[in-house]
């Protein structure tokens, strides 16, 4: 099923058939939703979206997808220059096989009976979906927090298939102060009355669980100091008659962002990306992250950005260091900016520029290795 929206851009869903898990399961007949925009000669760009993201990153003029900043002709990512492609996820609620999807043995929604995914399966899921698609290499790998893992997955994974890498916004694993987080929203949602083991009417999800997971995750997603500056202790309807008021401004934003994706996300599969995201960690199983690391090919650019709460910059600076010390050409840029984690989401006049240059690098010297050094763009 393709639609053509645009002169070079193409949505659609692509079926790779049964996919063996990590785990060992077995998932029947799956389909993987995707965008794909530009000359289809070009050299491809694979960009993975974040947690409650999907395949739409370019979108249209009357409804541009969430990296539509980034992503478009002239723009830091050139669709006149490259072909990009974003598939929505693995476990995903649009358009892509996760607890929403038929399951082909019940005739019902899989719902609590999908089985448990990890990462490195939705990249197992991307690579045989590309070459459905005809695609045999890729200039660049990018993505930002859960796509973030997913870029440096495939450098790990299919390192032969890739010239840059390009993890946004991540760590080589996730750390317990994230874990403890994803814990919170994942027990609003199962202490919803509505939530019924899973087997919830869609008409009527465990919205207030939604609602206060989301809540918990945007307090990480941005600094203390965007959330102080931009609220300012400002009320709404004044404070200390009742405890269901919603005296503040920062209390009404934080609502309003939790109804949104409880209007538009699927809280089953909300659980099982974020189940996903705690397990990942590069050197699972592969002896440690440092012979992870062994496995790399690709030049690593790596995106930190400062207040991030989820993944700090120091972390991921050290984590550049090890790359260096493993034998990868890697490089850091560290984004001054109040928006914390989700730096890589807005602001894209202060980074789009490091995007631009690393691929048009990496398209005159494909595969090539340049100096090492650290840098920081302010």
């Amino acid at each position: 099923m393709v639609s053509m929206d645009l002169k070079t851009r193409e949505v659609g869903t692509v079926s790779i058939g049964a996919l063996r898990l990590e785990s060992g399961r077995v998932l029947p007949d799956v389909r993987l939703a995707y965008e794909r925009v530009g000359p289809r000669d070009g050299p491809t760009v694979l960009v993975c979206h974040a947690l409650t993201g999907n395949h739409v990153a370019v979108g249209t003029d009357e409804d541009p997808g969430w990296w539509a900043g980034l992503i478009g002709s002239g723009k830091p990512i050139d669709t006149d220059r490259y072909q990009v492609v974003t598939f929505n996820v693995l476990g995903g609620c649009d358009g892509s096989t996760g607890p929403t999807s038929t399951n082909p043995e019940t005739g019902r929604p899989y719902g609590p009976e999908f089985p448990f995914i990890t990462v490195r399966d939705m990249v197992q899921a991307e690579y045989l979906a590309l070459k459905r698609l005809g695609i045999r290499r890729l200039r660049a790998v990018i993505g930002g927090s859960l796509g973030g893992m997913q870029a440096l997955e495939w450098g790990v994974m299919y390192p032969e298939w890739m010239d840059l890498l390009i993890p946004i916004a991540v760590t080589p694993r996730l750390s317990d102060y994230a874990i403890a987080f994803n814990a919170i929203g994942r027990l609003a949602i199962l202490s919803d009355p509505a939530w019924n083991g899973g087997y919830y009417d869609p008409a009527h999800p465990p919205k207030a669980g939604m609602i206060i997971a989301r809540m918990a995750g945007m307090v990480t997603y941005r600094s203390p100091d965007q959330f102080n500056r931009r609220f300012e202790r400002a009320e709404r309807d004044g404070w200390g008659r009742r405890h269901d008021e919603v005296s503040f401004q920062v209390e009404s934003y934080l609502i309003h962002h939790g109804e949104k994706l409880a209007r538009r996300f699927d809280a089953n599969s909300y659980l099982y990306l974020l189940k996903a995201m705690d397990a990942h960690d590069l050197g699972r199983g592969r002896g440690g992250i440092e012979e992870a690391i062994k496995r790399i090919r690709a030049r690593v650019v790596a995106l930190a950005y400062r207040g991030d709460l989820l993944y700090p910059p120091q972390e991921i600076a050290a984590f550049v260091d090890r790359l260096r010390a493993g034998g990868v050409e890697a490089r850091y840029f560290e984004v001054d900016t109040l928006y914390g984690h989700d730096g890589f989401l807005t602001e894209f006049e202060k980074w789009g520029g490091i995007i631009r240059e690393q691929l048009e690098q990496a398209e005159s010297c494909p595969g090539s290795v340049t100096q090492d050094f650290r840098s920081a763009f302010l």
